[in-house]
C-alpha cells in the first residue's frame, strides 16, 4: 500500500469528521423515540426511515448520521445519552476515522469502550 497516498487521504477524512463535531456532547439533542426519517443529503437510497424504539434500527440511524450527516444534522437527529449508551458497540460498526476523531474530541467515550474492542 502507498503510504504517500494514504497519509494524506486518512488526513482529510479526519479533518472531515472533525469540522461536524460539535463543541459539547450535550448538543446532540435529538429524538429519543420514534420513529425518524433521514433527509436525502446524509441517506440517497435505500432505507431512509428508522426507529429508535428498535436497538438494531437506531444503531444503524446512527451510523448513518455519523458517517453521511453535518454538523447540524448530528445535533438534530442524535442525542447524546443515545450515542454514550450505544457507544461500546457502535464504536466497532463505524469507521476508525470517525472513532478516532469522536474519542480524542470526547475521552469519556473511550471510558465506555471495553478494553478489548479497540480495533474496529
Amino acid at each position: 500500500m502507498d503510504t504517500t497516498i494514504t497519509a494524506p487521504r486518512a488526513e482529510v477524512l479526519r479533518d472531515r469528521y472533525r469540522s461536524r463535531l460539535p463543541e459539547r456532547l450535550q448538543e446532540l439533542a435529538g429524538p429519543v423515540e420514534g420513529n425518524v426519517d433521514l433527509p436525502l443529503h446524509i441517506v440517497w437510497s435505500g432505507r431512509t426511515s428508522y426507529s429508535l424504539d428498535r436497538p438494531k434500527s437506531r444503531m444503524t440511524l446512527y451510523r448513518t448520521v455519523l458517517a453521511e450527516g453535518l454538523s447540524e444534522d448530528l445535533v438534530a437527529l442524535l442525542h447524546h445519552r443515545l450515542l454514550t449508551e450505544q457507544w461500546p458497540v457502535l464504536r466497532r460498526l463505524i469507521s476508525s476515522y470517525i472513532r478516532e476523531v469522536w474519542e480524542d474530541a470526547f475521552p469519556g467515550l473511550r471510558r465506555t469502550a471495553p478494553a478489548d474492542t479497540t480495533a474496529a
